[in-house]
């Protein structure tokens, strides 16, 4: 996934359909609503709840996408390069775990 032009393709589709971004307390509410969708899949899907029948045609990835989205809305109304963001954390834990996880007896 290229964030930056997934930043580009969200503020696209906001100037042409959004009218404007949502402020950052309503995207930040928006996160926390949509992560608790994906939530309620994992849970009763994979975890030890019933699934109940209303929630069984849930597609996981389409809430999924829907965090994504609202993450790079905050992103883009914050001035977050997302991509440089990303690239600076996957280094950072590159070095810091090495060899943190293949030395976990938990893992093994």
């Amino acid at each position: 996934m290229d964030l930056k032009n997934s930043q580009l393709d969200v503020d696209n589709w906001i100037k042409e359909h959004g009218v404007r971004y949502f402020n950052e307390l309503t995207n930040m509410a928006q996160l926390t609503e949509e992560v608790g969708e994906v939530a309620r899949i994992i849970a009763r899907r994979y975890g030890e709840q019933s699934e109940k029948e209303s929630d069984k045609n849930k597609d996981l990835g389409e809430e999924l996408a829907d965090v994504v989205f609202v993450v790079l809305c905050l992103a883009n109304q914050t001035g977050i390069d997302l991509q440089a963001a990303f690239d600076k954390k996957m280094n950072f834990k590159s070095i810091r775990d090495k060899e943190r996880h293949k030395n976990n007896e938990k893992l093994k």
